[in-house]
């Protein structure tokens, strides 16, 4: 009977390790998918930037005021012209409603856009997808910051809003991405 349990021990240690190795490349894979994932975004985004700025261009458009636009693709543009020109989103206090005085057009207008032409339901949505892109960022390019550094630096008002925001986004905290990033090393 004793020989039995070392054994069943040792297959259950085995398991244990097993479980670990699968795990940590589960990780690995998450951090990948999420890399590419970022790049394709940033690509397709940027294709789609490219094309508004030659239409607008090539059809001599003149400039409106922003709150005249009536083109959903235009207004789009503009705003991802301002966001990463100004990076009013690293801001903790920057909201929805900013965005649209920045824009200077009405919260309704914004509203409506976001709700018909993104992925993110809402600007708000937007801002803190935004946020978390930024702190992943500063995780993997800035190992010395601390976590309450990153949270400050990305725009979120405190580091449990950053651990809450990261952790629906990737199914992480902070930590474990710094940590995953830092064992592919």
């Amino acid at each position: 009977m004793s020989e039995e349990l070392k054994q069943l021990k040792a297959e259950n240690e085995q398991l244990k390790k097993d479980v670990e190795r699968l795990r940590d490349e589960l990780i690995r894979l998450v951090s990948r998918n999420l890399d590419l994932s970022e790049r394709l975004e940033y690509d397709v985004e940027l294709r789609r930037r490219t094309e508004v700025a030659r239409e607008l261009l090539e059809g001599n458009i003149q400039r409106q005021l922003n709150a005249d636009l009536k083109d959903d693709a235009q207004l789009m543009a503009l705003i991802e012209l301002r966001v990463e020109s100004d990076r009013p989103h690293l801001k903790p206090d920057f909201n929805s409603t900013d965005l649209a005085r920045l824009l200077d057009v009405s919260h309704e207008r914004l509203v409506q856009l976001f709700r018909h032409q993104t992925i993110h339901r809402t600007p708000d949505a937007y801002i803190d997808n935004l946020r978390v892109l930024a702190a992943l960022r500063l995780l993997r390019e800035k190992p010395q910051y601390n976590i309450a550094v990153v949270a400050e630096e990305a725009g979120f008002s405190n580091v449990r809003t950053l651990q809450r925001r990261v952790q629906d986004a990737i199914g992480m905290t902070p930590v474990d991405y710094r940590n995953m990033l830092n064992r592919d090393k």
